[in-house]
């Protein structure tokens, strides 16, 4: 049986809650800080202890995980005034979870060396489903014995658990499932407009289409919500144009020009300008509907 541990969490938003409810219920003791309190209200009435800083939170914990929104979040957090790696006894084991910089992972590890800190860059996919199920896919980054001595905390999350390399090569293959997502979402959402132009029934395409070349997650899972007119954030647009506008200046980095991941940031900034950025990425689908693709600015 798995040894009880202390876990400091940063961040409870859409998938985070989830996650943590899978550490309790395999029995650690959780410490949580994030941003609005009032989000970790569930978690707080299950048993869950309150931090008012992240400095807080870590201070005399096993563990640290962060799952925040912005790279910028990920640095206050870790390495801010009030940061973990602040505390008067950091947890020795540092893990974000964040989608974020593969520079930032590195520099957090750097930082994290001096105060005896072990790190591990480790976001995810598969969305608020993944995280409700503990389906998720863990990308992780950083040196193998700490990727070792995480992975017991990692099988209670997720399914599909991959160590890639150094630190920041988790980031770096979250940037390559985002490039990926991105040009599927543009193609599901323009072939899903032209079936409803084009008058035929959904329930019937599912049928034929997820039994062919044409399936993948993104139809399987979102979609029916398309069809139900369910458009609530598994992951949210807002951040996944920080995640594609991360994936271009990556790419860039590497001497490469990525027409078909530009188009799709164009598209998902517009989705963002025209008020749909607290919509899932399958939001995408509304700008078309609105004629919202045509130009450089969301039709209202």
């Amino acid at each position: 049986m798995q040894t009880s541990k202390r876990i400091a969490w940063i961040g409870c938003g859409v998938m985070g809650s989830s996650m943590v409810g899978h550490l309790m219920q395999a029995g650690h003791l959780v410490t949580i800080h994030t941003r609005t309190k009032e989000r970790a209200r569930p978690l707080l009435e299950r048993g869950a202890a309150w931090a008012e800083t992240p400095r807080e939170a870590a201070d005399g914990q096993d563990v640290v995980v962060s799952m925040v929104g912005l790279p910028c979040d990920v640095e206050e957090v870790h390495l801010g005034k009030h940061g973990t790696l602040r505390a008067s006894t950091p947890a020795p084991l540092l893990i974000d979870m964040t989608s974020s910089l593969p520079s930032l992972a590195r520099s957090i590890q750097d930082a994290a060396n001096e105060c005896a800190v072990a790190t591990l860059d480790a976001p995810v996919t598969g969305g608020d489903i993944g995280a409700r199920n503990a389906t998720l896919s863990i990308l992780v980054g950083g040196r193998t014995a700490t990727f070792e001595q995480a992975l017991p905390l990692f099988r209670l999350l997720g399914k599909t658990i991959v160590h890639h390399g150094g630190a920041g090569s988790g980031q770096q293959a979250k940037l390559v499932n985002q490039i990926m997502i991105a040009s599927t979402m543009v193609g599901l959402c323009e072939a899903l407009i032209f079936a409803r132009a084009s008058g035929l029934d959904g329930s019937k395409l599912l049928e034929s289409l997820s039994a062919g070349a044409a399936s993948s997650w993104s139809l399987t899972n979102l979609a029916p919500r398309i069809f139900n007119r369910e458009f609530d954030p598994g992951f949210f647009i807002d951040h996944f144009v920080k995640d594609l506008a991360m994936a271009v200046e990556e790419g860039r980095a590497c001497g490469l020009e990525l027409p078909g991941l530009r188009q799709a940031e164009r598209l998902y900034s517009l989705a963002k300008s025209g008020q749909l950025g607290d919509r899932g990425t399958h939001g995408l689908y509304l700008l078309y509907e609105r004629g919202g693709v045509v130009g450089g600015s969301p039709s209202a």
